[in-house]
C-alpha cells in the first residue's frame, strides 16, 4: 500500500509539471481528483485493510492527498487566471466616468449671487429650521395675527419651553434671517439671503413642500420706493435682459409698508402675450415693499433714524421659467435624466 501511494504520488506529480493547457488541467482532475478518480480508489480501499493497517496507511493516505490538492490548486489557479488575462484587450478604450454639474436651481442661485454682489450686497444664510419669533413675531406676525394663515407650516415640537414664541418651526420663507441680519450688523446693510424654505401643503406641478427662494434688504438713512423701484428695475434688465420692463401693483405683505409685487415683461414672448403669461405679458415674480418700522425694531434698527427695503423672488420658480420645467417637482426627485439635461 506504501509504495503504491508513493507511486501514485510521483505520477500526479509529474502528470501536473507536464500541465501545457486548460484541457491537461481538466483531465488531471477528472482522472486522479474527482470522485471517482484513482486517489478516491485509494481511500476506499482502505476499508479493507486491518484496523491496525488502516490506521497507519489512512494518516499517510490523507497526508499524501492533501499535499497533492494543494499542488495541483496552485497550478489550477494560475491557469484559470492565465485564462482570464487573454480576454483582456488592454488596447480597448475605459469607460468613460459621468461628469457631474450643477443643479439648475444653483445655476441660477449663483447667477443671482454674482448680480448682487456686483451692485455691493453680502450674501448671507441663516438656519432652517427657525424659532417661531424669527419666523413670524418678529415680521410683524405675533400669535393669533391672520396673516400666519398665509402660510402652512411644518411645526417641530423642542420639549423646551411652554411659550409659543419659542415653538421651533421649519422656516416658511427667508425672511427671518433679516431680523438676524440687522441684529448683528445694524445699520447700514446690504444683503441677499438666499436658500431653501418648507410649506406644510400638498404638492402638484406648481407646489412642493421644499423649495428655493432669495430675498435682500437695504437698509439705512431715507431709504425709499424710490430706490427699490430703480433696484428691481437693474435686477430685471440683468436677468431677463435689456428691454424688461417693470410695473408694481398694490399687495399686502405684514413685514412691508407699503407692499407690491413687482411684475416684469414676459420675456418669453416679450411682452405679446403667452400660456405661461396667461396671455397678459407680464410675469409675476417679485414680492417688494418698504420694511415695516416694526420688523426694523426687531432688529434693534431705530425706525425714526433709519428706512429699508426687502424684496423676495422664488429661485425655483425663476429655474422653471429659464429652462422651460412646468413641474415644480422634479427639481427635488433626484431623476437624473431629468437633471443631465442642465
Amino acid at each position: 500500500m506504501k509504495s503504491k501511494l508513493q507511486n501514485l504520488k510521483d505520477e500526479i506529480l509529474e502528470k501536473i509539471n507536464e500541465i501545457k493547457s486548460e484541457a491537461d488541467v481538466k483531465e488531471i482532475e477528472l482522472r486522479y481528483f474527482s470522485r471517482k478518480g484513482e486517489i478516491s480508489e485509494i481511500m476506499h480501499s482502505l476499508k479493507d485493510l486491518s484496523l491496525e493497517l488502516r490506521k497507519e496507511f489512512g494518516v499517510l493516505a490523507n497526508k499524501t492527498k492533501k499535499e497533492l490538492e494543494e499542488v495541483f490548486s496552485k497550478v489550477k489557479n494560475n491557469f484559470s487566471n492565465d485564462e482570464n488575462c487573454e480576454n483582456l484587450d488592454i488596447t480597448l478604450p475605459g469607460v468613460a466616468m459621468k461628469r457631474g454639474h450643477l443643479h439648475p436651481i444653483t445655476i441660477i442661485q449663483r447667477e443671482v449671487e454674482d448680480l448682487f454682489t456686483g451692485l455691493g450686497f453680502s450674501i448671507i444664510s441663516g438656519p432652517e429650521l427657525e424659532s417661531d419669533y424669527f419666523n413670524f413675531t418678529a415680521l410683524n406676525m405675533p400669535p393669533l395675527h391672520p396673516a400666519r394663515d398665509m402660510q402652512d407650516t411644518f411645526y417641530v415640537t423642542n420639549g423646551k419651553d411652554d411659550n409659543e414664541e419659542l415653538d421651533m418651526v421649519m422656516r416658511t420663507h427667508t425672511s427671518p434671517v433679516q431680523i438676524r441680519a440687522m441684529q448683528k450688523y445694524g445699520a447700514p446693510l446690504k444683503a441677499i439671503i438666499p436658500g431653501r424654505c418648507f410649506r406644510n401643503e400638498a404638492t402638484d406641478a406648481r407646489h412642493e413642500h421644499t423649495f428655493y427662494q432669495f430675498e435682500g434688504l437695504m437698509v439705512g438713512e431715507n431709504i425709499n420706493f424710490s430706490n427699490l423701484k430703480n433696484l428691481l428695475e437693474i435686477v430685471g434688465i440683468k436677468l431677463f435682459g435689456p428691454e424688461t420692463k417693470l410695473r408694481m401693483r398694490p399687495k399686502f405683505f405684514p413685514f412691508v409698508e407699503p407692499g407690491n409685487n413687482g411684475e416684469y415683461t414676459c420675456f418669453l414672448c416679450n411682452g405679446k402675450g403667452c400660456k405661461v403669461c396667461k396671455q397678459t405679458g407680464w410675469l409675476e415674480i417679485v414680492g417688494a415693499g418698504l420694511i415695516h418700522p416694526n420688523v426694523l425694531r426687531a432688529g434693534g434698527i431705530d425706525p425714526e433714524k433709519y428706512s429699508g427695503l426687502a424684496f423676495g423672488f422664488g429661485l425655483t420658480r425663476l429655474a422653471m421659467l429659464k429652462y422651460g420645467v412646468n413641474d415644480t417637482r422634479l427639481f427635488n426627485s433626484g431623476d437624473l435624466k431629468f437633471l443631465q439635461q442642465f
